[in-house]
């Protein structure tokens, strides 16, 4: 067992542990919810007293029993961690138990983006264009404005649009670099026109300003936190009559960049354009991987786009899955 008080890992495992998440990490994950998980494992396993280095059943079965007011999502999380790390012991050698994937009903997604009507968004944002400095946010009547165009127009993640310096948009070639990103890749976006307009006017408001400035800046000069950012829209959406369903129901602010995907597909359907040579690009723009990535913010209904939906599915399979209700 390591006994090195720097190691993360305290367990027998404590190498193959450090591995297996350098592996994921050179893959382009930052994995940081399933590091956290593997360290309750690392825990566990120093707890049971494990002296040889494998991972047997009846130990690997204690640790994924569920627990008491645990979620079904959560224990599901811990055993797709556990079949991959336990892949991952078997290829280097060693003995691993690797859980059966049904070992735990999945449950169906009923989740469905709650996206704003084109009357909804021109109310939120004549709102957004309303806001007044305050005390605490003297800055926020000329940052807010900018930051929820950039989730709307770009499908930006919100922690991508807060974490842009000076550096990282080019006014002049009208060219934004998200850099490591959620795979923790570099990508370049092109905003429209006439944000990049909006973006010059913005940036001409402060002084000349270092490269590694952070381009939405808070009170301390730091990032604009995503909470500060979650409570204007709360904010805005009240103020327009826009109703809430609650707590991870919707509007969300993540619903943004769904929206955005769904009314560029939209777009490029009515303009009769190759979908299926589209779609790679609009994964690419979004900072996905792969089309799967994709799929999470297409919820497009076949009863609100048949055609899109059949030329997707005929090339790409299910791509745009369907609406499931509750």
């Amino acid at each position: 067992m390591s006994t090195d008080p720097s190691n993360e890992f305290q367990s027998v495992l404590s190498v193959c542990m450090e591995k297996f998440l350098r592996e994921k990490h050179a893959c382009g994950y930052a994995y940081r919810g399933p590091a956290r998980m593997l360290r309750h494992l690392d825990k566990f396993l120093v707890q049971e007293g494990l002296a040889t280095c494998e991972l047997p059943g009846p130990i690997a079965r204690k640790w994924l029993a569920k627990k008491a007011h645990e979620s079904v999502q959560t224990q599901e999380q811990r055993i797709t961690l556990v079949r991959q790390f336990s892949k991952f012991l078997l290829r280097l050698g060693y003995s691993a138990y690797v859980p059966d994937s049904t070992l735990t009903a999945r449950t169906p997604a009923t989740f469905v983006p709650r996206m704003l009507a084109d009357e909804e968004l021109r109310k939120f944002f004549q709102a957004t264009d309303g806001l007044e400095p305050t005390a605490r946010s003297p800055l926020r009547h000329l940052i807010m404005p900018e930051v929820f165009r950039l989730l709307y127009g770009c499908g930006f993640r919100v922690g991508e649009v807060l974490k842009l310096r000076v550096r990282d948009i080019d006014l002049n070639q009208g060219i934004i670099t998200v850099r490591q990103g959620k795979f923790r890749k570099d990508r370049f976006v092109p905003p429209a026109l006439p944000l990049v307009n909006r973006l010059q006017k913005y940036a001409a408001h402060f002084e000349k300003r270092s490269p590694d400035a952070i381009f939405f800046p808070g009170l301390s000069g730091g990032p604009v936190s995503p909470r500060t950012v979650y409570m204007v829209f709360r904010q805005l959406l009240l103020q327009c009559g826009i109703p809430h369903a609650g707590r991870g129901k919707g509007p969300r602010i993540h619903d943004a960049r769904h929206l955005f995907a769904v009314r560029v597909l939209r777009r490029w359907y009515q303009e009769g354009a190759d979908l299926d040579a589209k779609l790679p690009l609009l994964a690419t723009y979004l900072g996905h991987v792969n089309l799967s990535g994709t799929q999470r913010y297409l919820h497009l209904t076949a009863e609100l786009f048949p055609e899109i939906t059949a030329r997707s599915e005929a090339a790409f399979g299910d791509v745009i899955p369907r609406r499931v209700e509750p």
